[in-house]
């Protein structure tokens, strides 16, 4: 498939397919199922909870935390209140955990998040680092996806100190497809993309896109070696 722009920043979801109720591309469905089965042999069940989302989903929870309407977590994941922080304090605070709409890695269909629901049920999970941490409920996935994940073609781009996203042990990519949709993102349409959307903040937003682009959408960790 052809990346364009409407793939690129999540303006559309042509040549996605539907998957368990999620929109994925078709190359990184195929892959999720083959994942599943292979981890039910061994107890896990691997269900998503978030996979492709359009522009206009991400601005919305963009402009809900901007606006103190959904509570802004920090890398702690501990609720910070907005009231006396400034424009660029709040978007490194929302960047924490959420994109910039336009640079989230959900508007390619590649990636997906992901948890046990063998051992945790979708309305009680929270998506935090300490469900995937020892004692946590999505341990034993963590450490099935550490052993097994690449041999389907997932890795987790988001890793302490390789990434600027926060660690995300919960967040898979698929990184056959999506390694050419990080080749070809293109700063100066982004900026026209947010230039033309609602986006609260959007101008502190562009007078750093840049360096915004260069920390959270290319500093990722590495697609692991063959």
């Amino acid at each position: 498939m052809q990346v364009t722009q409407r793939h690129l920043y999540g303006l559309g979801h042509q040549g996605l397919v539907e998957c368990q109720g999620h929109l994925v591309e078709s190359n990184t469905a195929a892959a999720l199922l083959k994942m599943q089965q292979a981890a039910l042999l061994d107890g896990i069940n691997i269900q998503v909870c978030s996979a492709y989302r359009d522009f206009d989903k991400q601005q919305s929870i963009w402009n809900a935390k901007a606006s103190g309407k959904r509570v802004l977590l920090n890398k702690d994941s501990e609720p910070v209140s907005i009231e006396a922080l400034a424009s660029n304090q709040l978007i490194d605070l929302i960047l924490t955990w959420s994109a910039v709409p336009g640079m989230s890695r959900h508007h390619w269909g590649t990636d997906i998040d992901i948890f046990d629901a063998n051992q945790i049920n979708r309305q009680e999970l929270r998506l935090i680092s300490q469900e995937y941490q020892i004692n946590g409920p999505c341990f034993q996935l963590s450490q099935w996806l550490d052993s097994h994940a690449q041999r389907y073609g997932f890795y987790r781009p988001y890793q302490e100190a390789l990434s600027g996203v926060s660690p995300e042990p919960w967040h898979l990519s698929y990184f056959p497809i999506s390694k050419d949709y990080i080749n070809n993102y293109d700063i100066e349409s982004i900026k026209a993309v947010i230039t033309n959307s609602a986006i609260l903040h959007k101008d502190a937003i562009l007078e750093r896109i840049d360096a915004l682009a260069s920390e959270y959408v290319f500093r990722v960790a590495p697609i692991p070696a063959p």
